[in-house]
């Protein structure tokens, strides 16, 4: 379980297949920041992009881990097939914070970046997500981005799903890999895990 907070930003240094074809995974090595590490131990959970994963391998001093993804995983992420920045986040403690939202560490689905842009003091960004997820999106409801607790601002229903706003502050475009987003990328979604929960409480017939 996480809460969407994230705690810092790693670098996927390699991805290398652990197979001959596509029905192979790939285990990936990644670099941390110095100290990261040090309460980690094999067996972990870890998100990636708001993906969680399991710390295989890892050398403390280093600051460097790997994890296997599966062809699964791969086909159903965006941002874990090749080098690059990703946002980190370690599995919630059962003393800790809450910061952001309960968030399960599963992707719902793929959202595409449709615009991006300075807006006053922050930023505005806008996804358009499958037709699928429109039902789990409303005002001021929250919804992960690349592992990114955020508050929904705005939604709009259309043909080619429902797109959604998303307003950033600075800290958030500093402290996580969203800053480097651009129109057109694809990013990783989890709706609320509420949201999840209610919908299908909804969905079967009442008890008689």
């Amino acid at each position: 379980m996480f809460t969407g907070i994230v705690t810092a930003i790693g670098q996927i240094t390699s991805a290398q297949a652990l197979g001959d074809d596509a029905s192979f995974g790939k285990r990936l090595t990644l670099q941390a920041p110095a100290g990261y590490l040090d309460d980690a131990q094999p067996g972990d959970s870890i998100a990636l992009n708001g993906a969680c994963m399991t710390l295989t391998g890892f050398d403390a001093a280093a600051g460097r881990f790997t994890i296997d993804i599966s062809a699964e995983s791969l086909d159903k992420t965006a941002g874990l097939d090749a080098p690059g920045a990703v946002n980190l986040e370690k599995a919630l403690r059962a003393n800790d914070r809450l910061g952001g939202h309960l968030v399960s560490g599963h992707v719902d689905g793929i959202g595409r970046v449709t615009h991006f842009a300075p807006l006053g003091e922050s930023w505005e960004l806008r996804l358009l997500a499958p037709a699928t997820m429109a039902r789990f999106l409303a005002y001021k409801g929250s919804i992960t981005v690349n592992g990114v607790s955020l508050t929904v601002n705005r939604v709009s229903d259309g043909d080619e799903g429902c797109e959604f706003s998303i307003n950033l502050i600075p800290h958030t475009v500093q402290g996580t890999t969203l800053g480097a987003l651009k129109p057109g990328q694809r990013v990783n979604l989890e709706i609320d895990l509420i949201a999840r929960y209610v919908e299908r409480m909804l969905g079967l017939p009442s008890a008689k």
